[in-house]
């Protein structure tokens, strides 16, 4: 068996060079020298992935990787970054003009914020000025600590190549560069995953509102994959991230470190309302009480037009509406459209046509005219036949050749559309389809269950669609039972 393995080894290490690869084929045995050489080449290229067994309890094993480590991986490289507008390399090298790059942050609620830089190039003492490069702030280096475990060790200085964390930098964040003054350069940032698992947040005792708010923002520090934002469409607060588990690690560190319990609950989603049908409807509002009474009568024709607001005209004639009445009527309207009637959601793709009405040369006001409007509204929308509409995504999947299918399936599940797949070789196809935003809040999951962690989407609102009736019918329910 260890033959078999050792002929499998030999195999791959010959394959990273032609000049090892005939003497391979030529039976010869390779050297030692031979064989890291074709293991470095292998691992800079990708094409070797090495796998070793070490304990971590008994240390056994660890010489072995350190001394793969020492003479296998790759040497530091040229860095790419960017001075300006141009393109630059800079060689991990101590004398070089310093350069180092933030890739991890800790919030913690006793020692305060930790950074924690590689450094690329030149190298960095405490008490030195050093430039962000996102920002251009300067800022002056406390106490370099290196870090085993829990245990900080202090350090004079770090040099490139080396890394080290730094406490109590007020403007430093994970993929900020440290650059020295007059030479500025900004490195490639870490890559941070977009959060596509979306669910609203609530304080678990009222009140605590704010403290969420601030240990949300401060596990944000350490983690920027972690988004938390308010929509001030559904009234809710939403925190995003990879999946269920990462959200359910950040409520655990908001319950640890900041004391503070909240709750995950399903997101509302932002629907509209919409008619289907012309009408034609009379607003009139009549008040009397004491001195200059209110009166207001309107004729408002409503129809269906594709806009994503109220679309307002008029067509009186013989002066029935004065002039000066028409911005309180479209006033009226405009905030009437803000509540619809079915669910109470906004409404869009409405036509209003005013087109006859009367006044009272003393008694009518802007006011009046503003309520008539809203009347008319409120008598003429549940009659003109009016439809949710629900929001529909973009969504464009990449998985595994052997799992297409079943992802395509989950697809179809969820009330999508496919409407293409592509290839993008390494054994991957990428799916584009539609799909309803209010069936995409599980698909994180179901995409890393499915692909086994493999595959990834991004989703991108393409436009609303008029929803099915049995979701409608639950939305107005749900609507209800809120109220």
């Amino acid at each position: 068996m260890i033959e078999e393995l050792q002929e499998v080894f030999n195999e791959a290490v010959a394959g990273t060079d032609d000049e090892l690869m005939e003497k391979y084929f030529e039976g010869e045995e390779l050297t030692t020298a031979e064989k890291i050489k074709g293991l470095t080449i292998g691992l800079a290229e990708g094409t070797i992935v090495p796998v070793f067994a070490v304990s971590g309890l008994t240390g056994v094993g660890v010489d072995l990787l350190l001394d793969f480590i020492k003479d296998c991986a790759p040497a530091p490289k040229a860095e790419n970054a960017k001075k300006g507008d141009a393109d630059v390399e800079i060689a991990c090298d101590a004398s070089a003009p310093l350069a180092g790059i933030c890739f991890k942050t800790l919030a913690d609620p006793f020692i305060g914020k930790l950074n924690f830089f590689k450094i690329v190039a030149g190298k960095i003492t405490q008490g030195m000025t050093v430039v962000n490069a996102r920002t251009g702030d300067e800022e002056r280096l406390g106490k370099l600590v290196s870090t085993l475990g829990a245990k900080q060790t202090d350090l004079k200085e770090c040099a490139a190549g080396d890394i080290c964390a730094i406490a109590k930098l007020s403007t430093f964040k994970t993929g900020d560069t440290m650059c020295a003054q007059g030479n500025v350069v900004t490195l490639e940032p870490v890559e941070i995953p977009n959060a596509t698992y979306s669910m609203a947040i609530t304080a678990e005792k009222k009140g605590e509102e704010e403290k969420v708010a601030n240990a949300a923002n401060r596990i944000i520090e350490e983690d920027p994959s972690i988004t938390f934002v308010n929509n001030t469409e559904t009234r809710q607060t939403i925190l995003s991230g990879l999946g269920e588990q990462h959200l359910d690690v950040c409520l655990s560190k908001m319950k640890e470190r900041y004391k503070v319990t909240a709750n995950l609950i399903q997101p509302r989603v932002a629907y509209r309302e919409t008619i289907s049908k012309k009408v034609e409807v009379q607003g009139r509002h009549k008040k009397q009480s004491g001195g200059h009474g209110q009166f207001g009568d309107v004729w408002i024709e409503f129809e269906p037009c594709d806009s994503d607001e109220l679309i307002f005209a008029e067509r009186v004639v013989g002066g029935s509406v004065p002039k000066n009445f028409f911005p309180a009527v479209e006033k009226g309207l405009r905030e009437s459209m803000e509540k619809g009637v079915l669910a109470g959601y906004p409404m869009v793709g409405v036509k209003a046509t005013l087109f006859d009405g009367s006044y009272h040369p003393v008694d009518s006001s802007e006011m009046a005219f503003k309520t008539a409007a809203s009347i008319a509204f409120k008598n003429g929308i549940p009659n003109a036949g009016p439809a949710l509409l629900e929001p529909i995504v973009t969504l464009n999947a990449v998985c595994n050749d052997d799992v297409m299918g079943d992802i395509m399936g989950d697809i179809n599940k969820r009330r999508g559309r496919v409407l293409g797949m592509t290839p993008i070789g390494d054994g991957m196809q990428e799916i584009v389809a539609e799909v309803p935003q209010g069936e995409m809040t599980t698909f994180s999951i179901a995409m890393r269950q499915i692909t086994q962690g493999r595959g990834s989407f991004t989703t991108e609102f393409a436009r609303y669609e008029r929803c099915p009736e049995n979701i409608t019918q639950k939305v107005i329910e749900e609507s209800k039972e809120e109220e």
